[in-house]
């Protein structure tokens, strides 16, 4: 009878000390899901500020060009076609921008295509108008073109810090066992704002020698 009560005892202990261990073991799965689930949403949030960065700049960009352009007019009357192709790309630009997220990869793919382009028509504009002495020495052309230098360096330097945010998410985000949150909890891959248009890959030039 003795020995009956002893192993009944133990053997409810037994089942104790397993449940204790099993509630242990969940809690510490829960706390790691929590803490991997916040620390990607800090590192989404980090690039997505920095990408905001980036729109705020390339906002500004979008806004001195038709005042660039609206200035030239008067000085460049045979390059009419030049000038309206590079509204025409501003506009292109500006409407690819607008409302974009950087975790959507098809309309990430289709702004830095348009901002591509439009590097490469205000390249063409500063080329023709170095023909047109009395425009390189315009006040209100001199200005402009130093604001758009000024914004040119700043997209540079917004895109590399958008760059490294960007690298850091989806690392933590590929990374074992992290990946197994990103996954039920659908955290998107983000999206590189890189330069494919080897002509772009220096700062344009907005400025005359």
């Amino acid at each position: 009878m003795r020995e009956t009560i002893f192993t009944t005892v133990a053997s409810l202990g037994g089942g104790t000390i397993g449940l204790i261990v099993f509630g242990v073991v969940l809690l510490a799965l829960i706390l790691w899901a929590v803490g991997a689930y916040n620390g990607l949403v800090r590192l989404r949030n980090l690039y997505k500020n920095a990408f905001a960065q980036i729109d705020v700049q390339l906002k500004r960009r979008h806004d001195l060009i038709p005042n660039l352009v609206e200035t030239a007019k008067s000085f460049m009357k045979h390059e009419r076609e030049t000038l309206e192709a590079v509204i025409q790309a501003r506009n292109m630009a500006s409407s690819a921008r607008e409302g974009l997220s950087p975790d959507d990869a098809g309309g990430m793919q289709g702004m830095m295509a348009a901002e591509a382009g439009l590097g490469s028509m205000l390249g063409k504009f500063f080329a023709l108008a170095e023909a047109y002495p009395d425009l390189k020495s315009n006040q209100n052309m001199m200005q402009v073109s130093e604001e758009l230098t000024t914004t040119e360096n700043k997209i540079s330097f917004s895109r590399q810090a958008y760059n490294d945010a960007v690298t850091t998410f989806n690392t933590k985000r590929e990374t074992v066992p992290t990946n197994i949150i990103a996954g039920l909890c659908s955290f998107k891959e983000a999206v590189l704002f890189e330069i494919t248009n080897e002509e772009e890959r220096e700062v344009v030039k907005v400025s005359f020698d």
